[in-house]
């Protein structure tokens, strides 16, 4: 595992960490964003859109390739780099947070867990082994330990679910057979204290090479979140990378940043731009409204994405009201690299000891929802 996989913490600031991940596919700079490439796609963006933005890695998901196209068929087409023509490194989740949120068609037990497809009604069980395997067959670099995502203020289902969630994570390190991945235990532990310092403890003296905290962004406060960062980063160990699963919204990664994470990913960025809203300083803004109409200025001044650099907000409302999926493709990738700038910028300012005053400086000015 160390000839593949080290974390190192080149500075600190606080707790603020800005440090370097080696992995087969390329050493990654942290803090990051991920974004999302759900069905070996980061959606209406190709990879080269992808390395023009200077995303560093990717996140797919084990759930929707399990069931299509199957990852015996990624893996006999040479694994997820080549199936998807990325270089770069690649984490893929557990499949449990999908699992889970079918709440309607699914039944959780011990052995794993017994689900129906969203795409024809058929039934499937996925377990601990059956989640290694398969990320073993899709060859990311990163993989996820299987995890049961609860509900987050029901204490006594919490507890329950946190130990499941330990209990799978052994068997899940057990399962795993490829020396050229690398498995991250995951924390639970809802918004309670004392479960998330015994998760982060429990999952700690497994000894993984890096650590995801999940259950987070699930309804609860951001004020309880961040709360919930600050107990588990003061558990879990330096030399490894924290990453805070799921969570997008650019205030979010800086508070996660003051708290010590390092990786982070969402949908969130290629979503809101679905749905015309663009990432700027202070905040978002919906470009579908009248009064971008005849604004000839590009959707931030100071970006210097393709986007802006070749765009004016009148062009892309004229997009979006003509129903033209360039309007998604655009906007994704400025709010893309609105994300992956924003945490470059972090780290140049942990690396200069001024994240503190860069981290005011925006959350001053950005004004999300």
């Amino acid at each position: 595992m160390t000839d593949f996989f080290k974390y190192t913490c080149t500075h600190q600031e606080g707790k603020a960490r800005a440090g370097t991940f080696t992995t087969p596919h390329g050493n990654i700079e942290t803090p990051m964003f991920m974004p999302v490439g759900t069905q070996a796609t980061v959606k209406t963006l190709t990879p080269h859109h992808l390395h023009d933005l200077g995303a560093q890695i990717i996140l797919s998901n084990t759930y929707h390739l399990y069931l299509r196209p199957g990852s015996d068929i990624v893996a006999e087409l040479g694994g997820l780099h080549q199936f998807m023509n990325w270089n770069k490194p690649i984490l893929t989740d557990s499949g449990g947070f999908q699992v889970f949120s079918l709440s309607d068609t699914r039944k959780i037990c011990e052995n794993g867990v017994l689900f129906k497809s969203h795409i024809d009604g058929s039934s499937h069980e996925l377990t601990p082994e059956k989640s290694i395997a398969v990320q073993e067959d899709l060859g990311a670099d990163i993989i996820m330990a299987f995890d049961e995502c609860a509900p987050p203020y029901d204490k006594a289902y919490n507890q329950k679910a946190m130990q499941r969630t330990h209990r799978w994570a052994e068997r899940c390190l057990n399962a795993k057979k490829r020396s050229d991945q690398a498995l991250f235990g995951i924390v639970q532990g809802g918004v309670f204290p004392d479960l998330r310092e015994q998760s982060a403890k429990t999952i700690v003296n497994m000894d993984f090479p890096g650590y995801g905290i999940g259950g987070l962004s699930v309804g609860e406060t951001k004020e309880e979140m961040n709360a919930m960062l600050e107990v588990v980063n003061e558990v879990l160990p330096q030399n490894k990378p924290r990453y805070l699963m799921g969570v997008g919204s650019p205030e979010d990664l800086i508070h996660g940043v003051l708290r010590g994470v390092d990786m982070f990913d969402c949908v969130l960025p290629t979503r809101l731009a679905r749905h015309h809203n663009a990432m700027i300083p202070t905040g978002r803004i919906n470009l579908k409204n009248n009064q971008f109409a005849r604004d000839a200025n590009p959707i931030d001044d100071v970006c210097e994405c393709y986007t802006c650099q070749n765009f004016t907000r009148a062009y892309l409302r004229h997009l979006i009201t003509a129903k033209e999926s360039l309007s998604s493709t655009l906007i994704s990738i400025h709010n893309l690299q609105f994300l992956i700038t924003l945490m470059k910028q972090s780290r140049l300012a942990i690396l200069d000891n001024r994240f503190q005053q860069f981290a005011n400086e925006f959350l001053e000015t950005y004004k999300g929802k």
